[in-house]
């Protein structure tokens, strides 16, 4: 029993330390990085379409450092261009940051080019995400069409029955839900159209 009293004691003292610490790797950092105009679209485009930040992105690449260090090997053997860079400041965890800057000082590689490489291995999501992106416009063009129609049924309710009828309130109510989703649906097309234009041979590879 004392020892099961001291093993609790010792618990009690290292979990704060590292709660402490893990959160501490959970900060949130600015970092700045010389990245061209493609990556810098790319990684806006993934984020929307996979409704995360552009945080948790740079927190999912930091994540796999196998590929990172496989990247990093790649590069060392490869000219790397340096023309038509754009210095972007992203918000990321301070854990990713370090794990960054781990890979690129052990492999003496830029960072900026990790991140660069790393990205183009997600051109096969932004290619799947295009071919939803105008299945969507189709369907919503299908869906305001609807919608239109459901505001005429209204109307006509509206006047053959009267605007007090009980049925009112209940179909109102239910329009009122869909017209919710149609413009949700509505703006995340519109937050989604620089995938429309996107060109992946503008990453600087």
């Amino acid at each position: 029993m004392v020892k099961d009293d001291k093993t609790q004691k010792k618990m009690n003292f290292f979990l704060p330390k590292t709660f402490a610490s893990e959160l501490k790797e959970r900060q949130s950092v600015r970092a700045t990085f010389r990245l061209s105009e493609g990556c810098i679209n790319a990684i806006s485009i993934v984020a929307t379409q996979m409704g995360i930040k552009q945080k948790s992105l740079f927190d999912h690449l930091a994540e796999d450092m196998d590929s990172l260090k496989s990247i990093a090997r790649e590069i060392k053997q490869r000219k790397i261009k340096k023309q038509g860079r754009i210095q972007k400041t992203f918000v990321i965890s301070k854990k990713s940051l370090s794990s960054i800057d781990e890979i690129s000082n052990m492999f003496n590689s830029s960072r900026d080019v990790l991140i660069e490489h790393y990205i183009q291995r997600l051109l096969p999501i932004i290619s799947k995400e295009r071919v939803k992106h105008e299945k969507r416009k189709e369907f919503l063009v299908k869906i305001k069409k609807h919608f239109h129609q459901g505001e005429k049924i209204l109307d006509d309710i509206r006047k053959q029955l009267g605007s007090d009828d009980p049925i009112i309130n209940k179909f109102k109510m239910v329009m009122s839900g869909y017209e919710t989703v149609k413009d949700n649906m509505e703006a995340f097309i519109d937050r989604s159209k620089g995938i429309e234009e996107f060109d992946a041979d503008d990453l600087n590879l």
